[in-house]
């Protein structure tokens, strides 16, 4: 009688293996445009919070704040790996553009007479671009 032996032969492993490869190149593409679009949605939801705390701060003291961010001055800060500009402050609208330190895209909106910054062109929508 012959003894039955039980396991993988080098095929199967390698089928396996090459099933492995073919998922994890489907995979991380997808995971880092993932990346790229937590970071986009930082920066949209920052200028959103920050038209909000520039309302605020209107209504507070009658004129946008015009400085740098984050400030004592405007209760609210940007998130983190986010940096915003404040552009064409007037006493009638401002401008501003984000960025992130994890990626090369910028965001930016404008509000009432500030003159538009690439690439928004409505005002109080914000858009990004590469």
């Amino acid at each position: 009688m012959e003894a039955k032996k039980s396991g993988f032969t080098l095929i199967e492993l390698l089928i396996v293996t090459v099933i492995i490869g073919v998922l994890a190149a489907i995979a991380i593409p997808k995971f880092a445009n993932t990346k790229e679009k937590a970071y986009l949605a930082a920066m949209k939801s920052d200028l959103r919070n920050l038209a909000t705390a520039q309302e605020a701060f209107l209504y507070d003291n009658g004129l946008y704040y015009d400085g740098p961010l984050p400030a004592a001055a405007i209760v609210w800060d940007p998130s983190r790996g986010v940096s915003i500009t404040l552009q064409n402050v007037t006493p009638g609208g401002w401008a501003a553009v984000s960025s992130h330190t994890q990626t090369t895209k910028t965001c930016s909106m404008f509000v009432g007479m500030a003159p538009p910054t690439a690439p928004a062109t409505l005002e109080g929508q914000v858009k990004c671009v590469s």
